[in-house]
Parts: structure tokens; C-alpha cells; sequence
């Protein structure tokens, strides 16, 4: 077929074939940078979600940890100071008996024995209940007061309970008074345990 057109027809029908096209071009290239800004903005919000879904997590395990982690300390050193405050008991009421027996036999009148001693606790703290014979009543009552001397440095007080005396006559006990004293170790003495380690 021969195309009688005039060139100037010919080239606007051209021209415009030429424009078809370019705005298909166009509209396909419109359409694709619409769907990567799309995708592009619905891969941005999942990942600021899952950003901040993560944060919160990471934020409550720690505030978990670090709840757990105070409480475990907090329980340890409350076991600690109930394991220390216990032992601190215990080597408080540790008598040295070896040294107290020959330092208290020491300090008995003459007359006077000995026959128990118990470990006692008192509103000061760790004392002894003492039991004692002695021939008289005077001898009796000196046992307190030889005991309490500040220069023998055992006790810082001694109390009397009792003092009985069995004076029938034709008995054979040479000791006839039974004297019960209650005493309290003078702070600084040298027969309980614990003053020994801290002097040591």
C-alpha cells in the first residue's frame, strides 16, 4: 500500500505513535515506583513494630532481671547477717571452762567449793548460775564478794539467789551452806571464746 500522506502527516502520526508509547513508559514507570513506595513503606512499618515490640521486650526482661536480681541479693544478705549474728551467739555463750575453773578457784575463799556452774542468759547478755558449798554463812556470802572483785576481772556483777544453811546438829557434812549466785561476764574478760579471737 503506498501512503499518499503529506510528510508533515506523516510525521505528526508518527510523532504521535512516539507518544503513545513514551506515556505508556510513563504510566508503567508510575505505577512502579507507586508499588515500591508502597512496599518500601509497609516494610518500614513492620520493621519500626517489630523494633519496638522488641524494645519492650528487652525493657521488661530487664526490669525482671533486675527485680529478680535485687530480691536474690537482698535474700543473700539477710542470710548472710542471720548466719553472722548466729555465729556472734554462739562464740559469745563459748566458755573457756579450762581457764575459767582454775581462775575461779583461785578467787574461792577459804572454806568454800565449788559444785556447778550453767551457762546462763541474761538481760545483759551471757552470764553463769553458780552453785557453790561453803562452811558458814559468812563463807557464804564472801563467795559473791570474792567473784564480783573487779581485780579478779571474771564477772562485772554477781547477784546472790539463795543461801541456805542445814545447821542440824550431828551432821557429818563439812559444808553445810549451799549459796546459788547468778553472774555476768565483765565485757572485756579473757574466758569467752570470741574475746579471744578478737584479742588474737
Amino acid at each position: 500500500m503506498i501512503n499518499l500522506l503529506p510528510a508533515e502527516t506523516k510525521k505528526a502520526y508518527r510523532y504521535a505513535q512516539l507518544n503513545t508509547s513514551l506515556m505508556k513508559w510513563v504510566l508503567v514507570l508510575i505505577i512502579g515506583i507507586v508499588g515500591l513506595v508502597a512496599v518500601g513503606t509497609y516494610g518500614w512499618i513492620n520493621l519500626h513494630r517489630s523494633t519496638t515490640r522488641n524494645q519492650d521486650n528487652v525493657n521488661s526482661l530487664k526490669q525482671s532481671l533486675t527485680a529478680n536480681h535485687l530480691s536474690n541479693v537482698e535474700n543473700q544478705v539477710q542470710s548472710i547477717s542471720n548466719d553472722f549474728s548466729l555465729a556472734v551467739k554462739v562464740l559469745s555463750q563459748e566458755v573457756l571452762f579450762s581457764k575459767l575453773l582454775s581462775h575461779m578457784a583461785a578467787a574461792m575463799p577459804s572454806g568454800a567449793n565449788l559444785t556447778s556452774l550453767n551457762i546462763a542468759n541474761t538481760a545483759s547478755g551471757s552470764g553463769l548460775d553458780i552453785s557453790a558449798e561453803a562452811t558458814d554463812y559468812t563463807t557464804a556470802t564472801q563467795v559473791q564478794v570474792n567473784l564480783s572483785a573487779p581485780s579478779n576481772g571474771i564477772f562485772s556483777k554477781t547477784d546472790i539467789i539463795s543461801i541456805n544453811c542445814n545447821n542440824s546438829s550431828g551432821t557429818a557434812n563439812n559444808y553445810p551452806c549451799r549459796v546459788q549466785l547468778r553472774a555476768q561476764f565483765a565485757p572485756n574478760n579473757q574466758f569467752l571464746f570470741i574475746n579471744q579471737k578478737v584479742k588474737s
